[in-house]
């Protein structure tokens, strides 16, 4: 008898939960949504978005971030983007560098790093200068916040 009872609340349970999908389903039809844009949309907008091999709203946002010096590699499989030395006209005895990694495929802080380098002209030479954690910081600020932007951009398109 235990067991009869058992399996018939199982049962009833299985139909339960396929019975919400299905009403789920049938509500999406009415309001003239297909599942499968539903599913489409949560894909598109999550945070690990990447057909690229690391996250590409970091990707995008790096890209966008940097876009005022040249490339001299952007490896987007790798997640690796590094500048020319970029000299500023209205400061031509200083230039920077900037190297970018993208080291995973969630739209994390951990994910990104950071590298910038700085050189002076003095007596006709580059020589290497300090730069500050702060510029750093600010830089991962800056392509944070223009990732979190993009995703959601993405949520709301």
């Amino acid at each position: 008898m235990a067991r009869v009872l058992t399996f018939g609340l199982a049962a009833a349970a299985a139909f339960t939960v396929a019975g919400c999908q299905f009403i789920r389903d049938d509500i999406n039809r009415t309001l003239g949504r297909s599942p499968e844009d539903n599913a489409r949309r949560v894909d598109y907008a999550a945070s690990q978005v990447t057909q690229i091999g690391v996250n590409a709203y970091l990707w995008r946002a790096s890209l966008d971030t940097l876009a005022f010096a040249p490339l001299a590699q952007a490896d987007s499989n790798g997640g690796v983007i590094v500048t020319e030395w970029y000299v500023n006209p209205q400061n031509p005895s200083e230039r920077a560098k900037v190297s970018v990694a993208i080291l995973d495929r969630d739209l994390r802080a951990d994910a990104l790093r950071v590298l910038a380098s700085r050189q002076t002209l003095q007596n006709g030479q580059w020589i290497d200068a300090p730069v500050t954690a702060a510029t750093v910081q600010r830089l991962e600020e800056i392509i944070l916040t223009r990732a979190r932007d993009l995703r959601r951009a993405a949520l709301a398109g």
